[in-house]
C-alpha cells in the first residue's frame, strides 16, 4: 500500500518578468531557508547561480532549493520564464506534486501564461496561482480574478484570508458535483473535499500580492499550500523520474531525479532494463554520490527517500525522462524548436571532435538536437530563439574555449501521412534474417508517434515484438519528401517473422527502419509546418496596416477588439512567414505595438511545393536511411527497391487495403475519442459467461489473425486474407457514443440531455433491426464509472451493452468480434479515428456512422412504404413478424401520429 511521504516537490512557473524568482526569494526568506533576501537586480538572487543569469536578469536553467512547511520538506524547483527557455522548464512539470503559477497584476494573462496553463493540464499538475506586482498603480483584484476564471479556468478561486465566506463556499461547490450535493445540505465544503478539489485540477486557489513589497500575501500562499495539498503516496519498490542532466565546475556529469518509490542509496546499482529489450542498449551503472542541491550548494547523502529530488554521480546513460526502476519513461514533449542553425566553427578547428563535444551539451539541452549534415558537411542545431542563441555561444566559449557563430536560421519541418499503409521491411543477408510488417495510419494533429502491436504471439515471439517497439521509439524516422522528421502517425506492428538459428536483435533493427520508410513510400505524405498563435497589440490607427500584414503572412485572425487607443488583434501564422516581424511593429507604431508569439503547433504547409523542391531530397538515395530491403538467393544478398518488396515478402501479414467510396465521417467529438491501445489476449472464460448470459450460446474459441483499424477520416476497409463461411447468422455491433456525436440530430440532442440522446437512437436502432432481422448490440462506454461490473439487457428486439470499469466500448467489441467473426457475419458500425476494427479469420466488415444513418434511412423509408400500402383485415408479413410492441409503433406511423426521426431529433 502507498504511503504518503513527508517531501513535496513543489516548482515555480511564470512568464519573464512576473516576478518568479522574487517571490521564490520571497518563500525562502520567510521560510527561514536563507538569511538575506536577494533580488534580481541586485544580482544577488539565491537561485540564479550561472553569471549569465545575474547579467541578463532572467532564469535560464531550472534550479532547486529546499525548505521545511509545516511538518513537510519541500523540493523547491525554479523554472526559466523566458520562452526561448521553456523545454527546460516543460522537463520539470513531470516531477512536481504541484506548482505555483505567477501571474503579472499589470500584465495580467499574456499568451505565454496559456502556454504554460495548457502543459499544467496536460501533466495533471495540481496549481496555486498567485497575482504578483499588485502593489502597481492600476491593478484591480476583481478584474484580475475575472480575468483568470475567463482565460484559465471558471474554478479559479479567491482563497485570500479576506475573502467572501459565501461566494468562497459557493464557488467551491460549484467544482464538482459530490460538492455542490453536500453544500446544499449541509451549508459547508469540508476541508478534505477541497483537498480532494485541488488534487483532481477541479478547483485552483488564487492568492493576490507582492513579492517583493507586502510578503502577506506569499505567507497566504504558503498557508494555503500547507494546509490544502495533499502528500503524494508511493510504493515500496524502487522508482525513479530523470528530469535534467547538467555538470558542475568540475565537470562531473550529474543526473537529476526524483525517487519515486522506495529508496535510492549511495552505490546502488541502476539500470535501463526492461523485458525484451535488446541486450546492446542495456546499461547498468553505480549511483556513487548523492547530492541534494539548494541553490549553488549542495549536501551529500546516503540514501534519499521516496518523494526527493537529488543529483546522482557516475550516471553516463541516463536521459531527461527516462524512468528507472519501476518508473515509466516520459512521452516527447510539446515544446520543442521550429528553427535550425548552422554552428560555423572558427578556422582550424576540428569539426569532428566539436561535434562530440557539443553532443555532451544536448545530454543537457535535449531540444538542441544537434545534428551532422553529411551532405553539407556541416553541424546543425536546433535553438527556440535569439535569447538562447546568445547563452549557447556564451555556454560553448565558457566550456570549450571556442569562439562560434550561428548562421542563418530556417524552419524545422516535419511530416506526417494522410491514408493508411503498410510497409514491408526484410533484411536476410547471409547466416541474418528478420522481416517486420507495420500498419501506418494517420493519427490526430498534435498526438507525434504512437505505437502498438496487434500480432499474434503464435506468428512472433512476444521478445521479438517488443524488441521491434523499441526500435520504433529509438530514433527519430525521417519523412521522404524533405527528410524531415515524421509526426502523428499510429504504427502498429502487425506481423513479422525470426529464424530460430539466425535471427540477431540488430536484424530486427534493420528490418523495422525499412518497413517504415517503405510504408512512407506508397503513402499519400504531407509536409506540416510550424504554426504561431499571436497576440498583436497596435494603436487603433496602425489596424489596417496590420491587418494587411497578416494577410501577407498567410495568416488568419479575428476582428481587431479595442481596449482604449489600442487594438488587439489574435489569430495565428505559419513562423516561416513572421520571422523578424516584431521589429516591423516596433518601427510602424512608433514603440508602442507589441507582438506576443506561442507555438501552436504542426500543420499543413501553405507553400509545400515550394519547400520540397527548395530542399530537394531524395529518399531512395539516403543510404543512412534506405527504403527497400535485402533479400538472399543461393547465399548472397541482394537489396530489392522499395515498390518490389511486396513480391518477394515471406509474410502475408492478411492486410487488405481496399478502397471503396464510402462517406466522408464527421468529425469525431472528444467524448467520442479513444486512446489507442493494445491487449496481449481476451479472458476467454468471462466473455463466453457474458455470451451465454446474453445469447444462451458459446462463443468460438478460435485463434485470431490480427487486428485491424481504420484512420480517420479514410475510405478504407480492412478484410482478412480467408473466404469467409456463408453466414447463419447476422450481428451488428454499434459503437453508441460514436453514433451519436456523429449524427447532427442526435449530438444537439445530447448536448441538452446525452439521456435522450441514447434513447432515442435505442428506438431508432429497434426499427432498423425489425426491417434487417440481424442481431444487434449496442454498446455505451461506462469504463470510468467507478465499480462499475457491468451491464446488458434487452431493450425490445436489441441488445444494449454497458461496459464494465477499465473496459472501453473499443475492448468489449474486440472481443465481440473475436467471439463471433469465425462462426458469424459481423459488421461493426463506427467512424471513431482512433477505435479498431478487428478482421477476424471468416470475415468482419466496417460501416461508418454515415453509412449506418444512410442504412437507417432507408429502411425507415421501405418501412413507411409498407405502412402505408397496408389495410385493414389484410396480413402484412413485416408486422406479423415485428417484436412485441413494436407493430404498434409501426401502426402509429402509418396513422401519422408518429414520424421517422428527422433532422431535429423529434420523433
Amino acid at each position: 500500500m502507498d504511503q504518503p511521504s513527508r517531501n513535496l516537490v513543489i516548482g515555480i512557473l511564470a512568464p519573464v518578468d512576473a516576478g518568479k524568482t522574487t517571490l521564490a526569494e520571497s518563500i525562502l526568506y520567510n521560510c527561514k531557508s536563507i538569511r538575506k533576501w536577494g533580488r534580481v537586480d541586485n544580482k544577488d538572487a539565491f537561485l540564479d547561480t550561472y553569471e549569465l543569469e545575474k547579467s541578463r536578469g532572467i532564469t535560464i536553467f531550472a534550479k532547486q532549493a529546499e525548505f521545511d512547511l509545516g511538518e513537510r520538506h519541500v523540493n523547491l524547483l525554479d523554472t526559466p520564464g523566458h520562452v526561448d527557455f521553456s523545454a527546460e522548464m516543460e522537463r520539470t512539470l513531470q516531477v512536481l506534486d504541484a506548482a505555483i503559477l505567477v501571474i503579472s497584476g499589470a500584465d495580467g494573462v499574456q499568451g505565454h501564461v496559456i502556454t504554460l496553463w495548457r502543459l499544467l493540464q496536460r501533466y495533471e499538475v495540481p496549481t496555486f496561482i498567485f497575482v504578483n506586482k499588485m502593489d502597481q498603480p492600476g491593478t484591480d483584484r476583481a478584474a484580475r480574478l475575472r480575468e483568470l476564471q475567463e482565460k484559465l479556468s471558471e474554478h479559479c478561486i479567491d482563497f485570500s484570508e479576506d475573502r467572501d465566506e459565501e461566494v468562497f463556499g459557493e464557488s467551491l461547490a460549484m467544482c464538482d458535483e459530490v460538492c455542490l450535493e453536500h453544500y446544499l445540505e449541509t451549508g459547508e465544503v469540508e476541508e478534505r473535499e477541497i483537498r480532494r478539489l485541488i488534487r483532481e485540477r477541479k478547483a485552483f486557489p488564487c492568492h493576490f500580492g507582492s513579492a517583493l513589497k507586502e510578503p502577506e500575501g506569499v505567507q497566504e500562499l504558503l498557508a494555503t499550500i500547507d494546509r490544502y495539498l495533499e502528500s503524494p503516496g508511493y510504493g515500496e519498490a524502487f522508482g525513479a523520474k530523470v528530469f535534467k542532466i547538467t555538470r558542475d565546475a568540475q565537470g562531473t556529469r550529474l543526473t537529476y531525479l526524483k525517487v519515486t518509490g522506495g529508496r535510492l542509496k549511495v552505490k546502488q546499482l541502476l539500470t535501463n532494463r526492461r523485458e525484451g529489450m535488446d541486450e546492446d542498449a542495456v546499461w547498468e551503472e553505480k549511483a556513487d554520490q548523492i547530492r541534494i542541491y539548494s541553490g549553488a550548494g549542495f549536501r551529500t547523502v546516503d540514501e534519499a527517500e521516496a518523494g526527493s529530488v537529488c543529483a546522482v554521480t557516475g550516471l553516463t546513460k541516463t536521459f531527461s525522462g527516462e524512468g528507472l526502476g519501476a518508473e515509466a519513461s516520459s512521452g516527447m514533449p510539446i515544446l520543442e524548436p521550429v528553427l535550425t542553425y548552422q554552428i560555423q566553427l572558427p578556422e582550424g578547428c576540428d569539426v569532428h571532435g566539436m561535434f562530440v563535444k557539443l553532443s555532451q551539451l544536448e545530454e543537457e539541452i535535449p531540444e538542441l538536437h544537434i545534428a551532422w549534415q553529411e551532405e553539407l558537411q556541416e553541424i546543425h542545431a536546433q535553438v527556440m530563439g535569439e535569447v538562447q542563441i546568445e547563452i549557447l555561444k556564451s555556454m560553448i566559449a565558457e566550456r570549450y574555449g571556442v569562439e562560434v557563430e550561428f548562421g542563418q536560421g530556417s524552419i524545422v519541418y516535419k511530416e506526417t501521412i494522410c491514408n493508411a499503409v503498410e510497409g514491408v521491411g526484410h533484411f536476410e543477408p547471409l547466416r541474418h534474417y528478420a522481416e517486420v510488417h507495420l500498419l501506418l495510419e494517420p493519427g490526430e494533429p498534435g498526438s507525434g508517434l504512437q505505437f502498438g502491436s496487434a500480432c499474434s504471439e503464435d506468428i512472433l515471439d512476444k521478445n521479438w515484438q517488443r524488441l521491434i517497439l523499441t526500435h520504433l521509439e529509438e530514433k527519430k524516422h525521417r519523412g521522404v519528401l524533405t527528410g524531415s522528421e515524421i509526426t502523428d502517425m499510429r504504427i502498429t506492428l502487425v506481423a513479422g517473422r525470426a529464424h530460430v538459428k539466425h535471427t540477431e536483435g540488430g536484424d530486427f533493427r534493420q528490418s523495422t527502419y525499412r518497413a517504415v520508410r517503405q510504408g512512407l513510400m506508397q503513402a499519400e505524405n504531407v509536409l506540416l509546418e510550424p504554426v504561431y498563435e499571436f497576440r498583436l497589440e497596435v494603436p487603433n490607427d496602425r489596424v489596417g496596416r496590420a491587418l494587411s500584414d497578416i494577410q501577407k503572412m498567410q495568416g488568419s485572425f479575428e476582428p481587431p477588439v479595442q481596449e482604449g487607443e489600442i487594438s488587439v488583434i489574435v489569430g495565428q501564422a505559419p513562423v516561416s512567414t513572421m520571422g523578424g516581424y516584431q521589429a516591423e511593429v516596433t518601427a510602424y507604431s512608433r514603440g508602442t505595438g507589441h507582438l506576443f508569439c506561442t507555438l501552436k503547433g504542426y500543420e499543413p504547409c501553405h507553400n509545400a511545393e515550394e519547400v520540397i523542391e527548395s530542399i530537394g531530397y531524395a529518399p531512395e538515395l539516403d543510404l543512412e536511411n534506405p527504403t527497400g530491403s535485402v533479400f538472399c538467393t543461393h547465399g548472397a544478398g541482394f537489396v530489392v527497391p522499395w515498390d518490389e518488396v511486396p513480391d518477394y515478402m515471406h509474410v502475408d501479414s492478411g492486410l487488405r487495403l481496399i478502397q471503396r467510396d464510402l462517406p466522408q465521417p464527421e468529425p469525431e467529438s472528444p467524448a467520442a475519442m479513444r486512446n489507442f491501445s493494445v491487449g496481449s489476449g481476451v479472458d476467454d472464460k468471462e466473455l463466453q459467461q457474458i455470451f451465454q448470459r446474453t445469447y444462451g450460446g458459446s462463443g468460438s474459441k478460435d485463434g485470431w489473425n490480427g487486428r485491424r483499424r481504420t484512420g480517420g477520416g479514410e475510405k478504407v476497409v480492412y478484410r482478412a486474407p480467408k473466404p469467409a463461411k456463408e453466414p447463419e447468422e447476422e450481428y451488428l455491433l454499434v459503437d453508441g457514443y460514436n453514433i451519436i456525436f456523429s449524427w447532427d440530430e442526435l449530438r444537439e440532442l445530447a448536448a441538452e440531455n446525452i439521456e435522450a440522446a441514447r434513447g432515442l437512437l435505442m428506438d431508432i436502432l429497434c426499427n432498423y433491426q425489425g426491417y434487417r432481422k440481424c442481431t444487434l448490440i449496442l454498446v455505451y462506454d461506462a469504463y470510468k464509472v467507478k465499480g462499475n461490473p457491468g451491464e446488458i439487457t434487452k431493450y425490445n428486439n436489441i441488445y444494449v451493452v454497458y461496459t464494465k470499469e477499465a473496459e472501453t466500448a473499443d475492448q468489449y467489441i474486440e472481443k465481440t468480434v473475436h467471439q463471433l467473426g469465425r462462426h458469424y457475419r459481423v459488421t461493426v458500425a463506427t467512424s471513431d479515428a482512433l477505435e479498431q476494427v478487428i478482421i477476424l479469420g471468416q470475415g468482419g466488415e466496417r460501416m461508418s456512422a454515415a453509412g449506418l444513418k444512410e442504412e437507417v434511412e432507408r429502411a425507415g423509408a421501405e418501412i413507411s412504404s409498407l405502412c402505408r400500402k397496408r389495410t385493414p383485415g389484410t396480413k402484412n408479413y413485416l408486422f406479423d413478424h415485428l417484436p412485441e410492441g413494436m407493430a404498434d409503433w409501426m401502426e402509429e406511423i402509418r396513422l401519422g401520429r408518429r414520424q421517422w426521426p428527422d433532422k431535429s431529433g423529434e420523433q
